[in-house]
């Protein structure tokens, strides 16, 4: 089966190959012979309610030095295409809402969008985790900073967090009575002139064993890769995120780990999410990435994986 594969995603001439999980997605496209497109935002259009895209033809190798040699891009209605991959990094702002509403109009007509249009419209990667409260630490979302600041006398130490980020930026870890709460609180709820919030934040019981690492379960099609990639805050900082320093280290699956997956993979089929990355500290899911998570290159390379091979293998049996 030879599928025409596009994916939208970010400058591809900013990856670092070594560690980006679409970077995978295209060398198993191209190893199984699929022929492979990119697209940024600014290449898709709508022309009398056609998706059309700017597609450009793409080679890639696993090679530091030069990883891609682009064809000559050109305009194609996106109808005509059997998978779109959906790989654009946060913020989940109103310019990529636009973006899942052109791939509605090529999934309607029979492309294979994945993620799900819908799904990613819905499912914000922080709110959503809060339909599994079973999972999750105390969490508090909301506008009011007084509610917060109560959120965080009650459980003596929080996180804070902005719902559209991502790799660890904006997210501060705070003490109940701290002289530096409603400075922080005025910078995430970017306050108005009465002391209103503007944008809702996310207050979650810090938990300790972050420590530890910061979990990172890869699902495919609602079955968890066997390992996860902890990553471990170093010196100190106290995010594990990648993008803050932290160090990745893969580390089976444990019996929480499997339970909290039990819990949430059959609303991810449900809802088309094919692939999904749970953040899990300690006992407790945090987050679910659905636009583009990552960690497959590192467990990977660990553990001798094939992920993006787990998830084609998913792809060309939907599209057959």
């Amino acid at each position: 089966m030879t599928l025409s594969v596009a994916v939208l995603m970010d400058p591809i001439g900013a990856f670092k190959i070594a560690k980006d999980t679409t970077f995978a997605m295209l060398l198993e496209a191209q190893h199984r012979g699929h022929a492979i497109y990119t697209m940024e935002q600014g290449d898709l259009a709508v022309r009398d309610g056609e998706p059309w895209a700017r597609l450009t033809p793409m080679r890639v190798k696993d090679d530091p030095s030069g990883w891609f040699t682009p064809g000559e891009a050109r305009w194609r209605d996106l109808r005509e295409l059997d998978v779109v991959l959906m790989r654009k990094d946060p913020p989940v702002d109103s310019q990529f809402i636009y973006d899942t509403m052109v791939l509605e109009l090529a999934q309607r007509a029979g492309v294979k969008v994945i993620n799900d249009p819908q799904a990613l419209r819905d499912c914000n990667e922080k709110m959503y985790a809060l339909s599994f409260p079973q999972c999750m630490a105390p969490t508090l979302v909301a506008r009011d900073p007084a509610e917060l600041r109560r959120f965080a006398a009650e459980h003596g130490e929080v996180v804070l967090k902005p719902l559209d980020g991502m790799g660890g930026r904006g997210i501060f870890r705070v003490k109940a009575g701290d002289t530096n709460l409603n400075s922080m609180l005025e910078t995430l709820l970017a306050g108005g002139p009465h002391g209103e919030g503007r944008h809702m934040v996310m207050a979650q019981k810090y938990i300790p064993q972050i420590s530890a690492g910061d979990k990172r379960i890869l699902i495919v099609d609602g079955e968890p890769v066997p390992y996860a990639l902890a990553r471990i805050p170093q010196g100190n900082e106290f995010r594990g995120n990648l993008a803050a320093g932290g160090r990745g280290e893969g580390v089976p699956l444990s019996d929480r780990d499997r339970w909290i997956v039990a819990q949430v993979a059959p609303e991810l089929r449900r809802r088309g999410l094919l692939f999904v990355g749970l953040d899990v500290i300690g006992d407790y899911l945090t987050e679910i990435n659905v636009t583009s998570p990552t960690c497959a290159r590192e467990l990977d390379k660990q553990f001798g994986l094939n992920i993006a091979g787990q998830l084609f293998d998913v792809i060309e049996t939907v599209s057959a």
